[in-house]
């Protein structure tokens, strides 16, 4: 393949893509943060090669978004942070060690409901993590 597009893996066109996942969790800075839940939406890309699973039509042969996005809420629903930032990298790690076709994931959080003086509709933050070519192959 050419050149990766849209902030993707250079040679990494194909991605799954999953919108606007709605999770709730314990993450922020301010005191009032930390004391109960709020929501949070996630916007997620995979980069993986989905040759083989265009031409065979089978789940075994691609990654199952289902799974992506089981592991995605886990991390908001059971871990706490107090960065967008640290629970961003934190889900893209994860679904990184899902699968070791996944090439990237870039991720974004969104807080819907930010402690802020002024009327805005989320404040987020957008990561991209790349696999390490020389990290061991782990799978779950």
């Amino acid at each position: 393949m050419g050149r990766g597009g849209e902030g993707g893996p250079p040679g990494r066109r194909d991605r799954i893509e999953v919108r606007d996942l709605r999770v709730v969790g314990v993450h922020g800075v301010l005191a009032e943060e930390r004391e109960r839940a709020q929501p949070f939406s996630v916007d997620l890309d995979v980069f993986i090669d989905t040759a083989a699973a265009g031409a065979s039509d089978a789940l075994a042969d691609t990654v199952d978004y289902a799974d992506l996005v089981e592991r995605v809420a886990r991390v908001v629903e059971s871990q706490s942070f107090a960065l967008l930032e640290a629970l961003a990298t934190a889900a893209c790690d994860s679904v990184l060690r899902a699968d070791t076709r996944v090439a990237a994931c870039a991720l974004t959080v969104r807080k819907l409901r930010p402690p802020l003086a002024r009327d805005v509709g989320s404040v987020g933050v957008r990561v991209l993590r790349r696999r390490d070519p020389d990290a061991p192959a782990t799978a779950g």
